[in-house]
């Protein structure tokens, strides 16, 4: 009676790595310059070509706004800040900030599309 009250024992079931002539002929392919290396080499320039593009255009953007804003509200122009004008103020102190968060977004970026570039090739 005690046999029919417990459950069956448990089985782990663990999928197969996968290893051998796949990860090996990936990196060949790359390292070698094949059609499909080449192909994949091509596809991560081009990934961190866009993004590079991407947030050039974005603190572009944010940076050329400051002399539209300015432009848009004149008020804006006359305002001081411990002495000197506005529109100095914010170009020449938080145009830095805007561009080292630019920096660091496409390092941040970059690194993972080389990493989902270098799982790709050993996967």
């Amino acid at each position: 009676m005690d046999g029919a009250m417990s459950s069956p024992e448990r089985v782990r079931v663990v999928l197969a790595q996968r290893r051998g002539a796949r990860i090996v002929r990936t990196r060949v392919e790359v390292q070698e310059q094949t059609a499909v290396g080449d192909a994949m080499i091509r596809g991560l320039v081009r990934t961190q070509l866009v993004l590079a593009i991407r947030l050039a255009l974005l603190a572009a953007c944010l940076l050329c706004a400051v002399p539209l804003v300015m432009f848009l509200f004149p008020a804006l122009s006359n305002v001081s800040v411990l002495g000197i004008r506005l529109p100095w103020v914010v170009l020449g102190a938080l145009v830095y900030p805007v561009l080292l968060t630019t920096g660091w977004i496409y390092v941040r970026q970059a690194e993972r599309n080389e990493q989902e570039f270098t799982d790709l090739v050993d996967d």
